[in-house]
C-alpha cells in the first residue's frame, strides 16, 4: 500500500511538473506571437527603424565578440611572451655568474697551491689563519653558486668533464682510466665551468715478434 501512493505521488508530480512546463512554453509561444502581431501593426517607419536597431545590436555583438578574442589572444600572447622574457634573464643570470666564477677559480687554484706548500710552523700564526679563512669563504660562495669539483680519482677518462694532457703506459691501470689530476675542474649546475686536466692511462705498445725466417735469413747473411 505505501509503495502504491508513492508512485502515486510521483506519478502526480510528474504530470504536474509536465503541465507546467507546457504552461511555460505555451506564455512563451504567445509572448512571441504578441510580438509578431505588434511589429505587424506598427507603422512601416517604426518597422523599419526597428530592424535598423536589431541590425545594429547584432553588428555591436559580433564585433564585441571579435574585440573580446581579440584580447583574448593578446592576453595569451603577451604571457608567453613574459614567461619567454624571464625564461632568457634567467639564463642570461646564470651565464653571467659562470663568466664570473670562471674568472675566480685561477684564484682558488692559488689559494690550494699556497696552502699545500705552508709549512707547518707557519700555519698557526694570526696571518696564516686569516689567508685559511678567506679560502674558506671564497669556498662557501662557490658552494652557494652550486659549483662543485669534478671526480677524477678512478675514473674513467671522459672528454664531457675531462682534459688529456698526457696519455701514458702506467702498469695497474686500465686503457682510459686517470692515473692522476694536474688541474681540477669545476662545474655549475648541470655546466662544465672548466674540465679537469688529468694524465690517463694508455694499452701497452704491442710488440712484434720476428719470423723465424726472417732471423734464419739474418743468419744466413
Amino acid at each position: 500500500m505505501v509503495e502504491s501512493r508513492d508512485t502515486e505521488i510521483e506519478a502526480e508530480i510528474e504530470d504536474m511538473e509536465s503541465e507546467q512546463l507546457v504552461a511555460e512554453r505555451e506564455v512563451a509561444e504567445q509572448e512571441e506571437l504578441e510580438e509578431i502581431s505588434v511589429v505587424e501593426e506598427m507603422p512601416d517607419a517604426v518597422r523599419a527603424e526597428l530592424e535598423a536597431l536589431r541590425e545594429e545590436v547584432e553588428k555591436a555583438r559580433a564585433q564585441a565578440a571579435e574585440y573580446l578574442d581579440g584580447w583574448q589572444r593578446t592576453q595569451a600572447e603577451f604571457s608567453n611572451y613574459k614567461k619567454r622574457q624571464d625564461g632568457e634573464r634567467v639564463q642570461m643570470m646564470s651565464l653571467a655568474n659562470a663568466v664570473l666564477l670562471r674568472k675566480l677559480l685561477p684564484v682558488v687554484d692559488d689559494f690550494g697551491r699556497a696552502i699545500e706548500t705552508l709549512p707547518d710552523k707557519l700555519s698557526k700564526l694570526t696571518w696564516c689563519e686569516g689567508i685559511l679563512l678567506i679560502k674558506h669563504k671564497l669556498d662557501a660562495v662557490l658552494e652557494s653558486e652550486g659549483v662543485k669539483s669534478i671526480e677524477t680519482e678512478g675514473q674513467a677518462f671522459d672528454p664531457m668533464y675531462h682534459e688529456a694532457v698526457t696519455y701514458e703506459e702506467v702498469p695497474g691501470y686500465d686503457e682510459g682510466q686517470i692515473i692522476g689530476q694536474v688541474q681540477q675542474g669545476y662545474m655549475m649546475g648541470e655546466r662544465v665551468l672548466r674540465p679537469a686536466l688529468v694524465r690517463v692511462a694508455k694499452a701497452p705498445a704491442v710488440e712484434l715478434e720476428e719470423d723465424d725466417d726472417t732471423t734464419d735469413n739474418e743468419d744466413k747473411e
